[in-house]
This record gives C-alpha cells, sequence and structure tokens, in this order.
C-alpha cells in the first residue's frame, strides 16, 4: 500500500468485514519508531531517546462467531484460504507476496514453540506464546486484519510495531491489565525467546511510551522515562529518514554478535552490564574490538544525555529559537562512533550521511541495529527537495539502489483507534 496513506478505523473495519463476514471488536495502532540517539545502548542497560513516528501498523480484531464459516474474503481479492481451525488465531495482512497473494497464516497457542513457525508469523506468534507464559491466558478463536505503513527492514521497527498492535489488541479484548513497562518487557520477551532476535527493549518502549510531539528519554536499566518536547514544525524543520533498501535481520546479521561481546566485557568486569562499568576505567586489558565496542556504548549514553540537556534547555529557558537545531553536531559524532568504534554500518548508510551533510544538512546518522535500513537527517524544511536531490544523485553515481526519501514527525503511541 501507499506508505504515506493510514488507514482509520472505519476503512480497517470496513476491510474486516468484508474478509471475514462479521463485526469487529476494534482497531488498534502501533507506531514505528526513529531513534534520535542512543544506538545499541538499550541492551546495555544504557540511554535511549526515540520518537514515534507517523507511520504505524494497524490491526483490526475480532473474536470468530461460533461455527462460523472458514470461507474469507473474496476470489479477486487474491486471499489465501487456510483451513480453519475452532482455536486458531487467523491473521491476514494487506502485504502480498510475489504471487500477488495476501500474506496470511493461522496458528493455535497450544502449538507455538520458537522454530515451529517462519518469517513475519512468528512476530504475533511470539506474542501470543508469551501472554500464554506470562498471564495464563490462551488466546484463540480470533481474526486479525493487519495493514502497515512502516517500510519494512528500514530499521524503523516494523516488527517490534507489529508485536506491540498484536499485544494491545490482545490485552483490550481479554482485559490482561498490562502496564505500559509490563507490555514493553513482553513484547522483548516474544522477540528474544521465541524469535531469536537479541534485540533490546527502546523500539517496544518507543512504540508503547511515547507521547505526541515528544521524544522519549528512556533508562533502559529500570524503565524510567521522562517525555522531551520535539516540535519540529516550531523551528522550521524536517527529518528526513532515508532508507537505503538495504535489508537486514537482526537474527542473522552482527547485531548478536555484538551484544555478545558487550556482555563478555560486562563479565570480565564482574558486572551485569556495561551501564556498571564506569567511563573511567582503564580498558587497556581488553582486546582492541573489545575497546571499541565499550568506547562506543560509554561515548553514546554521553551523547542521549547531552541532547537531552540541549532539547530540556530550550523548554526552560523559553529561546524562541529552541534548541533542536544544535543537536546536529551530536547526531553526525553517533555515526562516526557507530561507523568507526561499533562498526555497524554500511557504505550506503555512511553515503547518505555523507551526501545529506555535504547538501546541508545539520546533522545525520545511520538508525537502528545498523547492516543496512535507514539514515536520518535533521534539515530545514525548505531543503527537502535539495537534500533528497543530493542522496538519490550521489546513489545513482555509486550504482547503488534508489532510497526511498521520506519526512516523518513525532507522533503518539500505541493506543486504540476510535
Amino acid at each position: 500500500m501507499n506508505q504515506s496513506s493510514a488507514p482509520n478505523a472505519a476503512s480497517l473495519s470496513a476491510e474486516f468485514t468484508t474478509l471475514f463476514g462479521y463485526e469487529l471488536l476494534g482497531c488498534f495502532r502501533a507506531p514505528g519508531r526513529v531513534n534520535l540517539i542512543g544506538e545499541h545502548t538499550d541492551y546495555n542497560n544504557g540511554f535511549v531517546l526515540p520518537i514515534a513516528i507517523d507511520r504505524a501498523v494497524h490491526i483490526a480484531i475480532g473474536r470468530r462467531p461460533e461455527k462460523h464459516s472458514a470461507e474469507v474474503g473474496e476470489p479477486d481479492r487474491g486471499t489465501a484460504q487456510p483451513p480453519l481451525c475452532a482455536e486458531s488465531i487467523r491473521i491476514i495482512s494487506d502485504h502480498r507476496d510475489d504471487s500477488g497473494l495476501r500474506l496470511s497464516g493461522q496458528f493455535t497457542a497450544e502449538e507455538l514453540a520458537p522454530g515451529v513457525l517462519h518469517g513475519w508469523l512468528n512476530h504475533p506468534a511470539g506474542v501470543v506464546d508469551e501472554i500464554r507464559k506470562t498471564t495464563g491466558t490462551i488466546v484463540g478463536g480470533l481474526d486479525l486484519y493487519i495493514e502497515s505503513t512502516v517500510p519494512v527492514g528500514a530499521g524503523l521497527s516494523s516488527s517490534h510495531a507489529l508485536e506491540v498492535a498484536v499485544l494491545i489488541a490482545l490485552d483490550d479484548v481479554y482485559g490482561l491489565g498490562l502496564s505500559d513497562a509490563e507490555k514493553a518487557l513482553l513484547t522483548q520477551r516474544a522477540e528474544n525467546d521465541f524469535v531469536g532476535a537479541p534485540t533490546g527493549i527502546v523500539d517496544q518502549a518507543a512504540s508503547i511510551m511515547t507521547e505526541d510531539g515528544h521524544a522519549l528519554f528512556l533508562d533502559c536499566r529500570d524503565l524510567r522515562t521522562r517525555q522531551i518536547p520535539f516540535d519540529l514544525d516550531a523551528e522550521g524543520l524536517k527529518l528526513l529518514v532515508i532508507d537505503t533498501r538495504v535489508s537486514h535481520s537482526h537474527s542473522e546479521s552482527g547485531y548478536g554478535v555484538r551484544r555478545k561481546t558487550c556482555e563478555d566485557v560486562a563479565a570480565i568486569f564482574g558486572v551485569d552490564s556495561l551501564r556498571e562499568v564506569d567511563d573511567t576505567t582503564d580498558l587497556s586489558g581488553l582486546t582492541e574490538e573489545q575497546q571499541k565496542r565499550v568506547r562506543h556504548v560509554f561515548s553514546e549514553n554521553a551523547r542521549v544525555q547531552a541532547m537531552v540537556d540541549l532539547l530540556e534547555g530550550a523548554v526552560q529557558e523559553n529561546e524562541a529559537d529552541g534548541r533542536i537545531r544544535g543537536i546536529g553536531d551530536l547526531l553526525l559524532a553517533s555515526h562516526t562512533s557507530l561507523s568507526e568504534d561499533y562498526e555497524v554500518s554500511c557504505v550506503e548508510l555512511d553515503a547518505a550521511v555523507a551526501a545529506a551533510m555535504g547538501a546541508g544538512a545539520i546533522g545525520a546518522r545511520m538508525i537502528g541495529g545498523g547492516f543496512g535500513g535507514s539514515a536520518i537527517a535533521l534539515i530545514d524544511d525548505d531543503a527537502v527537495d535539495r537534500v533528497s536531490a543530493a542522496v538519490i544523485d550521489d546513489f545513482a553515481a555509486r550504482g547503488y539502489r534508489a532510497p526511498d526519501i521520506f519526512a516523518v514527525s513525532a507522533g503518539p503511541g500505541a493506543g486504540r483507534l476510535d
């Protein structure tokens, strides 16, 4: 679907009824995220500063009527028609496979175990499995229809947004009463234990906890949060996402290797995480690679705190020009650290940052786990065309795949659609 067109409750309800033949219980949304700064600090119990973006996973959910027909959808809709199990969770997506069929599937809570399912279904299944483990609730007899405006593989946390959307829908339908912190931790466990991706908690927390027009200052050690005003329009700014269209998978990439290196260093110093290692600690006994990884974590935590100080200073001092413009150097320093010390960038991400800066961006950096995905560029609102053209031209000259470039704003966190 068009990534910029957001579905609403009415359109989701109509599509759900057409597909499944009965009325839904409700519609929910969970946004993707852009992490302004604080990359690879979350699983080290450090600091992060994400925003929830105005692109989201939308879910319509219904409880299947007794003896309801298994026939769903119209033949010309190209919807796969799996045999229906009474206690299954059946899911149909707006996305289609290479043959034009909608992505769909079903599973039951009782059959779930890591490795049983494959691909995108692992994410909602992991949530269902973790709900059973955490609350004892057996989820079943439900239909879900999913539409998403979060690009897949762009480093904007599309998979975590899917997990959060499924969780908040099930929390509502089953009255689980989970707190925001419990929701974030549950989806993290689903990602780590069921999907098998050793991710931290920043993506889930950003999707769940962030308020509209704010960034979320999150201490990943104890999940303390503070909402930090982030009003780009007030300063005449735009935040561009530059999707390199180089895909990555956290469960298959070097992400897990980086995390293990940090855990190994923490063990050497006899602590639970790098958060407990003082940044003045002598690192000379570590390997060069270990020193570089630790150096990034230390410096990135400091950059998060520096950015929060800048952004909050604008509000406290009531300065007319704000402070968002002052974060450019921190963005660029973060990218340099991720590229040189943490070594999770790639040639396309480095090119995107360099081209954006060369065209007048205030600051730019890669975001997400790395090894592909997206970069962000903070720019004046009249520079969108100039910066976009510079990146596109640079990619073409290098023979890279054409990037997808679009602006995002700081939107609200997950919730029910009225």
